[in-house]
């Protein structure tokens, strides 16, 4: 973009010469229509200069704001799928289910206490010397919902598939598992594609956006959290935009 507005400029510089030139050595009948014709160039080429400057900062503008949107609707898809694992051992294969576990599952809480007993067998087996152990009781102590524990009065979980500002486009999830030394770990990922969230913007810029490659910004095509490919829960946007572990 540099490179652009620095030929702008020069242009307009060598315009301008133009014009000190038939000023000086055009006749002058021929003055008025070269002279008028050469500023509106100038005027075109300042103006071509300024907009070279003020799209993308208006772009980065509306991209800032709809990513923020949009990463509040991940962090909470991510919470969600994170207590949906912890109740269940798995994540929800789509949104529908993730909701209805919202609404109806609870956390169990449970406390850990150590306790002695009579190890029995080592007690027979050293002739009736009573033998201890250390072991670990669970005890449950009640529940608590899901629902109170992440979102407490709000209901903002049962829209949190659509992708803000787009009417009737949701976020694209999966769910599923990564083999790791033979054991299955679960994963799931959800997202948005950046073309679908500026699909009303500059596409150049748009295309531009989508190269990025940088520490405070939103890497690559897409704004995601989680991963089908590794074993991961974070997202790939920058903390500015919020916590993404």
């Amino acid at each position: 973009m540099l490179n652009i507005i620095l030929a702008v400029v020069a242009v307009i510089v060598v315009t301008i010469g133009l014009v000190w030139l038939v000023d000086k050595f055009v006749p002058s009948k021929l003055k008025p229509v070269l002279i008028i014709a050469l500023w509106v160039l100038i005027g075109f080429l300042g103006y071509q200069t300024f907009m070279s400057v003020y799209k993308p900062i208006q772009f980065n503008k509306i991209k800032e704001k709809r990513y923020a949107a949009v990463i509040e609707r991940l962090i909470d898809i991510r919470d969600a799928q994170l207590a949906h694992r912890e109740v269940t051992g798995v994540f929800a294969p789509n949104f529908e289910n993730l909701v209805k576990f919202i609404d109806t599952a609870q956390y169990t809480i449970t406390q850990r206490r150590d306790s002695t007993v009579i190890d029995e067998e080592l007690t027979k087996r050293y002739g009736g010397v009573e033998t201890t152990k250390e072991i670990t009781i669970i005890d449950t102590l009640g529940h608590v919902s899901v629902k109170d524990s992440l979102f407490k009065t709000s209901t903002r979980y049962k829209t949190m598939m659509n992708i803000p500002g787009l009417d009737g486009k949701k976020f694209e999830m999966q769910a599923g598992s990564l083999d790791q030394d033979d054991v299955k770990i679960p994963v799931f990922e959800a997202s948005v594609k950046k073309a679908v969230l500026l699909a009303d913007q500059d596409q150049d810029l748009v295309a531009q956006e989508n190269e990025v490659i940088s520490v405070d910004g939103v890497n690559g095509d897409a704004i995601r959290v989680g991963s089908m490919t590794e074993v991961k829960t974070n997202g790939n946007w920058p903390k500015t935009y919020g916590d993404s572990e």
